[in-house]
């Protein structure tokens, strides 16, 4: 919550074609813990991904066929990642600016 309004959570799916999906929740739902789980599934995965793609990277043998399919599931993946953040990130309070704190020069 933000301000007194319910923040627009971007879960981590879409629709079938494409579109975003959200959810406006307090966080304690059985929808937001599904989205965690997901959202932590797909974290794994990348990261499994990144040791995946080093060794292959590292294959001097690796064909042109598997290092397409590699960079197809890293597109998914680095696509799973960017809807976390962004999600995460939008769920996050507007920092408080205090008056003592310093400004730049000219604002």
């Amino acid at each position: 919550m933000r301000d007194g309004f319910e923040v627009p959570r971007l879960l981590p799916w879409t629709e079938p074609e494409g579109k975003r999906c959200y959810l406006i929740t307090d966080g304690t739902g059985h929808l937001s813990r599904a989205a965690d789980t997901v959202e932590t599934v797909q974290m794994e995965m990348a990261a499994g991904l990144l040791g995946h793609a080093a060794d292959l990277l590292d294959d001097r043998r690796a064909t042109p066929a598997q290092l397409r399919y590699l960079l197809a599931r890293m597109h998914e993946a680095l696509t799973d990642v960017h809807r976390i953040a962004e999600s995460r990130g939008s769920r996050l309070a507007a920092p408080v600016r205090s008056d003592t704190e310093p400004t730049a020069p000219g604002a």
